[in-house]
């Protein structure tokens, strides 16, 4: 069984301006394995973060179902973790109480808290950093914690809105290594939104292609190239063409 199942969903939203409502999901079908890097790709606009906002219950389908771990997703639970495109820490909070805040709303005491965000502030290389304050970090760092926070709550699926999309490309890349180490060390199956083909390519087991607004999985492909990924490597380049011709615009897109 998969872990995430996607079946028949759309999702419309109304447009007061149109009068009418807008189709940002058609008859979508996603199904995700247990420890699966799945990649999300697609165009701007095209439905990736309303998608993972309907597998963290943040939204619900118009039509379909979401499943995880084979129960309808309903609302936000614990079972799934989400980092955002920015981190959104507290910033009068220091590393570790950042990463332990949801332990501090359950009432756990603070020897306790400690000890276990100490665990998931090594896993993410932070190492010495535990009582810093955001402002005292740099961009990808405040991502490590935003990491080191979802994977605190012990989540089935981390869900990711391209966390790194406001990072520098020599932080991005050192991200991307840091992410492949942390997914193989916690064992958790991701689900990341990236509108960046490389990206996809260096992260993912596999990648859903998605059309342009209506949204709709034209493709998902699955990226047996070994690790670490080579993006200069024949084999790299022959699945980027390949992803790159599920891009470009459908027939009748074009004719209309």
């Amino acid at each position: 069984m998969s872990l995430i199942e996607i079946d028949h969903v759309t999702r419309l939203f109304d447009d007061p301006k149109r009068g009418s409502a807008v189709k940002a999901l058609d008859d979508v079908n996603v199904h995700v394995a247990r420890n699966e890097f799945l990649c999300l790709l697609g165009p701007s606009g095209c439905g990736k973060s309303t998608l993972l906002n309907l597998i963290a219950g943040f939204d619900m389908p118009s039509s379909g179902t979401v499943r995880v771990g084979g129960h309808a997703v309903t609302a936000p639970g614990a079972d799934r973790g989400v980092v955002f495109q920015q981190p959104t820490l507290m910033p009068w909070l220091t590393v570790w109480e950042n990463v332990a805040f949801h332990l501090t709303m359950q009432g756990v005491g603070t020897e306790i808290r400690r000890k276990k965000a100490q665990h998931f502030i090594e896993m993410v290389n932070l190492k010495g950093f535990e009582n810093h304050f955001p402002s005292e970090l740099s961009g990808g760092m405040n991502q490590r914690v935003g990491i080191a926070r979802a994977l605190l709550m012990n989540p089935e699926v981390i869900l990711m809105d391209e966390p790194f999309g406001a990072l520098d490309e020599q932080t991005k890349m050192e991200m991307h290594a840091e992410l492949v180490r942390i997914w193989r060390d916690s064992q958790s199956t991701i689900v990341f939104v990236t509108h960046g083909i490389d990206e996809s390519l260096a992260l993912g087991t596999h990648v859903a292609v998605m059309s342009a607004r209506p949204g709709r999985i034209r493709e998902t492909l699955t990226i047996d190239l070994p690790r670490p990924r080579d993006s200069t490597s024949p084999q790299f380049n022959d699945m980027k063409r390949r992803i790159l011709s599920l891009l470009r615009p459908e027939p009748a897109a074009v004719a209309a």
